[in-house]
């Protein structure tokens, strides 16, 4: 992409996260403002990460029937930047609460734990862990935390490209578990897991979250190795860097303002924790405007979406979802401060839902630029051509997105069909 075209989508990018800022509640709003003053977090990180925290605490205890289907508000989300960019420390602020929450759930399990050991508990009965978040899991202990916190699991990871390695690499069993754990969650499908020599458990539903970063250099890791193909990557809302805050503050953060916010997460927590108490879960209503605004932009992201390249196409039609849950995590957001989570859905929070799609799709642009993030030419170009190939796009399209010229792209998309229709004539 020329740079003229990277500059100019960067700026859209900044106008339509201004925007979104300011359509927040305000003690979202100044919790962004104040961070990013105080304490040099770029804007973008941060709102990303309370959207991950919102996701999160709201579980399957809210869904939103619309579209057709029953949907729930599970994100997954992607920090972009350099060393030193505050990508952790974004996180870590956004999510406080929820830390907290487990610090404590923690302590209880294994004062619980040493109560059974000295009284006389029975070895079938156990002790079981309450958890929002894990870190460091093997999949098979990350399903299974699934399995004892049923209403959501928030995967949560400092550097995503760990995770990635482990679905890229063919050998690794685990990784291609995890490949199927993230697709199928997506859409909050069942879980069934049969084992011969540990426990067998089933869940009607899935809800897995995640927030992790990622080094700019590392990108093509991403993007290599079928990630791209497998439709993984189409479902991550990813943020690059945008805000620069180069000010040292001679003050701190406001407790109030830092607390107005967490006192709204913990609204919801107890709301979400209330709910699940009963084992229910609180279907939203949108207001007739509402449902009208939201049909008319669904129908215009199909339409527009017979025109984009194949690569954009197909990140569409997962706005089409993702717009269903942002939607319900927004109305989340902006009903937090009183608790009012029941109210009707209305054309604002619709509005504002809106917005962010739109965001994270301009993101999601910027990032597929091979000259936007130095991602390596060679793997980007390949995957993306083969892609195309497999999804019936064109060479026209490929040109658009990489800026390279005709005949360049005309030599590597015959290489790359050649090589496709040779694998398919041998079966390898």
């Amino acid at each position: 992409m020329e740079q003229s075209k990277l500059n100019t989508e960067k700026e859209t990018a900044l106008k339509q996260l201004n925007r979104v800022i300011n359509k927040l509640p305000k003690e979202h709003r100044e919790f962004i403002e104040q961070a990013f003053i105080h304490k040099r977090i770029p804007k973008e990180y941060l709102f990303s990460s309370m959207l991950f925290a919102f996701s999160n605490a709201a579980g399957l205890a809210f869904n939103l029937k619309a579209g057709g289907y029953t949907n729930y508000g599970n994100l997954y989300l992607a920090l972009i930047g350099s060393r030193g960019d505050s990508k952790s420390p974004a996180m870590s602020l956004a999510t406080g609460v929820l830390n907290s929450n487990d610090h404590k759930a923690y302590e209880e399990f294994e004062s619980k734990k040493k109560e059974m050991q000295f009284s006389e508990a029975t070895e079938e009965e156990t002790v079981d862990r309450k958890q929002l978040l894990v870190q460091n899991s093997t999949i098979e202990a990350a399903m299974y935390a699934h399995f004892k916190n049923p209403y959501s699991l928030g995967v949560f990871v400092d550097e995503i490209v760990s995770l990635f390695n482990k679905i890229s690499n063919k050998n690794n069993s685990e990784g291609s578990q995890w490949n199927t754990f993230l697709l199928q969650g997506y859409t909050n499908q069942h879980i069934d897991i049969s084992r011969k020599t540990t426990d067998s458990y089933r869940m009607k539903a899935s809800y897995p979250t995640i927030l992790g970063s990622i080094q700019t250099q590392l990108l093509p890791k991403l993007f290599a190795h079928g990630n791209l193909e497998s439709g993984l990557i189409d479902r991550f809302l990813f943020t690059p860097r945008l805000t620069t805050n180069n000010k040292l503050s001679k003050s701190r953060l406001p407790d109030e303002t830092k607390n107005n916010y967490e006192d709204s997460l913990k609204n919801l927590l107890y709301y979400r924790q209330a709910i699940e108490g009963e084992g229910t879960s609180l279907s939203l209503n949108l207001c007739l405007d509402a449902e009208e605004m939201l049909h008319d932009y669904v129908q215009n992201l199909i339409i527009k979406q017979q025109h984009l390249p194949s690569i954009h196409r197909e990140y569409n039609s997962k706005m089409q979802i993702n717009i269903y849950k942002l939607i319900i995590v927004i109305h989340l957001m902006v009903n937090s401060a009183d608790s009012e989570f029941q109210n009707p859905i209305t054309v604002e929070t619709v509005d504002l839902a809106m917005c962010v799609n739109e965001f994270f799709f301009t993101n999601f642009k910027m990032i597929t630029s091979s000259s936007a993030n130095g991602i390596d030419d060679k793997i980007f170009n390949e995957v993306l051509i083969k892609k195309a190939i497999r999804n019936g796009g064109t060479q026209s399209h490929i040109i658009g997105v990489t800026g390279k010229s005709k005949g360049y792209v005309s030599k590597l998309w015959h290489k790359y069909f050649n090589e496709m229709e040779m694998k398919l004539e041998t079966g390898n």
